[in-house]
């Protein structure tokens, strides 16, 4: 009865733990949200407590059970779940954090089916804390450069020609905040601009201006 008791309270904690994750997927608008995450823990606990089972159960018997081979199994066959929240869309790539996050529940749920409870509870504090608090500071460093971009030109060395630059950049209505000289020749010039954009100009519109001027080549 009480080995009945450990196993029911490893999977229900499984579940648990992955529902937690899933929940932050689901709020996302995720294809894997709260059952996908919980059914991945869930499965993987019950994984690893059938593999202590059979060891249990074949113990003494001559027969080699090695109760780690069920679970790379799990680790393996988890990649084609994960594979099927990927999405494409011409050069953007989503789903690769809730691919990682099916793959990290899954190591959670082996984790309580071992029975090292504290190991996967504190992984699901990491996990859920990179989800939700690095996810703002991933907004507010993309925010940040958007309104504080760095363009790199090279210019011939035409008299006045990094002042035409200087023009063109402040009729579109960005500020430049530096400028770095990285290498110069006899003939070209590069040069590193650092911009800080107002909301209503983007980088586009800059790089555009800048196409106008003749004997500028740009570089990023």
């Amino acid at each position: 009865m009480t080995d009945i008791l450990i196993m029911a309270g490893r999977l229900l904690l499984a579940a648990l733990l992955g529902g937690i994750v899933g929940l932050e997927r689901e709020s996302k608008k995720r294809a894997a949200g709260l059952r996908t995450h919980l059914l991945v823990s869930l499965g993987s606990a019950l994984v690893m407590v059938t593999a202590e089972y059979m060891v249990t159960v074949y113990q003494g018997s001559g027969v080699d059970i090695d109760p780690t081979r069920l679970g790379a199994q799990v680790i393996s066959g988890i990649g084609f779940l994960g594979a099927g929240t990927i999405i494409k869309q011409g050069v953007n790539v989503r789903g690769l954090t809730t691919a990682a996050s099916l793959w990290a529940v899954a190591c959670v749920g082996l984790t309580v089916g071992a029975g090292y409870y504290a190991a996967a509870a504190v992984a699901v504090a990491i996990i859920f804390g990179a989800l939700v608090l690095l996810e703002k500071f991933e907004k507010s460093r993309i925010s940040q450069a958007k309104t504080n971009p760095e363009i790199i030109v090279r210019v011939d060395n035409t008299p006045g020609k990094l002042g035409e630059v200087a023009s063109a950049i402040g009729r579109a209505g960005a500020n430049i905040t530096n400028i770095e000289i990285e290498g110069d020749d006899a003939q070209y010039t590069l040069v590193r601009l650092s911009l800080h954009l107002p909301k209503t100009v983007s980088k586009d519109q800059i790089l555009v201006a800048l196409k106008t001027i003749g004997g500028l080549f740009l570089i990023e």
